[in-house]
Parts: structure tokens; sequence; C-alpha cells
């Protein structure tokens, strides 16, 4: 399978939260990136999945997983830079997830189906491999699909990522309960990401987008499934990149920070100040960016 142009945008959007209004201010939001943006629809056996490309069509590939409802265009201050440096930026939306992707079934039923959507992905844009990169649930799943498929994955990113080296803070997952019972309202999902910022900026553009798609768009269960064990992380074959937010309320940074130098001893780890697990992507973009592309360039060690 190979990838074909995406439908064109959706409706005009209506005043009260939609499927509609999502779709038309992601449009938007997409329309406004600084650099000309492809959008392809790839063909999967679970849903069409839509993927935001940019850089050169001969760059290194590096696909970008976002985390859960934050959908591809949570890479619009990075996505650009990215694109500079020479890399063939492919930002895919999550299937099942508030995105321009279509699932095709109630859920994806479990990892395995999740690890064989991103590889009919891969499939369909044509890529034996790739960078892979992932922020905070989309961390997740580039680490499962790096273990999965260790050929496909030639360097790793994890940005703030969760479940991967240690659990979420009791508090968090309380914090965020209300979210899960209805009614689904865009200001629960406004208040949830304002209180979480942990007191840097948010996008503005990007904080009512996620909103929008949390209370308007039908959302499958995201996939989860228990932290990689020590023994799978030392398999781990791709160089990897571990990149924690100071301020995140997700977890502890500095106890994931210790327990990803452990368990992936060759790994470059940072934490990232003045920064939070929602601002991670935003906060500070030429200095994200710059990290990133050391960390992919050919030569690095």
């Amino acid at each position: 399978m190979s990838a074909r142009p995406a439908a064109g945008p959706g409706p005009s959007p209506t005043r009260s939260p939609s499927p509609e209004a999502f779709l038309a201010a992601y449009d938007e939001a997409l329309a406004r990136w600084p650099v000309p943006v492809e959008a392809l629809t790839v063909p999967t056996p679970y849903g069409a999945t839509r993927v935001n490309a940019c850089g050169p069509r001969d760059g290194r590939p590096l696909v970008l997983l976002h985390g859960g409802g934050a959908t591809a265009l949570c890479w619009s201050a990075t996505a650009p830079a990215l694109a500079a440096a020479g890399h063939r930026v492919l930002a895919v939306d999550l299937v099942g997830d508030p995105g321009r992707s279509t699932l095709d079934h109630p859920r994806l039923g479990g990892v395995p189906a999740l690890l064989g959507w991103l590889d009919a992905v891969l499939d369909g844009l044509d890529l034996p491999g790739a960078d892979l990169a992932g922020h905070s649930y989309g961390g997740w799943i580039a680490l499962r699909y790096a273990l999965h498929a260790p050929a496909r994955v030639r360097r790793l990113a994890l940005l703030d990522p969760t479940q991967c080296f240690a659990g979420f803070r009791a508090g968090f997952l309380l914090r965020a309960l209300p979210l899960f019972l209805p009614p689904r309202t865009a200001a629960k999902a406004r208040g949830h990401l304002d209180r979480e910022s942990g007191g840097t900026r948010l996008d503005p553009a990007w904080r009512e987008l996620y909103a929008l798609g949390f209370a308007g768009f039908p959302a499958a269960r995201p996939v989860t499934g228990p932290r990689p064990t020590p023994a799978e992380l030392r398999a781990l074959a791709a160089p990897a990149l571990v990149l924690l937010a100071e301020r995140s309320r997700a977890h502890d940074a500095r106890a994931v920070a210790a327990r990803a130098r452990r368990a992936l001893p060759d790994a470059t780890v940072a934490i990232l100040p003045d920064t939070s697990h929602y601002t991670l992507l935003t906060a500070h973009p030429d200095e994200l960016s710059r990290r990133l592309t050391d960390f992919l360039a050919p030569d690095h060690r």
C-alpha cells in the first residue's frame, strides 16, 4: 500500500463543540504551519491514518507520535525546524484518537493490534526504517514499537514519556479522573491542561484544539499495557534520547531520569528546565529542536 493525498478540509465550525468544529480548527491550525505540509492518508487494516508530512522528500524519515488527545499538531513548534534540518518529518494522528485518522473498529483490541497498525503505517509510507519520536503516551508507543520491530527503528527519542520507566503519580491520575466521567466538556479539558501545565505557558491554539477534540470527537479507549521489563529495555537496539519535563506533574522527572539511566546506560537522558508535561514541545522549541537535531544527526554517537 502507498500513501495518497488526504481529503480536503472538514465542514465549517459550529458554536458548540462537535467533530466538525474540531476538524475545522485542526485544518486552520495546520494551515498556519510556516512550512509547506503534504497531507497524506495511509490506508491500514484498522482504518485510514492521517500523516502530516513536511521537509525534503528524500530526507531521513522521522515519524512523530503524539500524546493522548494531542493530535499531530502538537509538533507545530518543532516540525519546521526538524524539516529545515533535512528530515522528512511525518507527524501521525493516532488512530482512534482525536484527529484526522479514522478507526474502522470499536477499538484496536490490544497492544499487538496497535503495533500492527504502526507496521501498516510504515508500510504505507514505503519506509523500511525510520527515526521515531514520541511524546507522553506516544513515547510509550514508540518504545513498544522499537522493541517490537528493532530493524525498523534507527533512533528513538522519548519526550516526557509515560509508562516507560515509571508509573504515573497517583495525584495526577486522581486529578485526571473527572475527564473520563460524563459529560465530556471543553471546559474540563482546558482546566486539566491549565492545572497540569506547572506554571509554564500553554500554546493557546493547541489548548483550544485539544479542548474541542476532547469534547466533540468520538475517540476510542486508548490501548494501554504494562511498562517494558528491565530485560526488554536491555534488549533495545536503537540509540535512545530521553528528555523529561522539569515541572511534569505526570511523574517525578528526576526519578524517571534515574530509572532511564539505569535501564538504558547508553542513552542520552536530560531534564529540560521550565517545561511541563503539556508544554515540553512548545515552551522552548529552539532548545528542543536543537537537542533533537543533534541526536538525530547521522554522525551522532
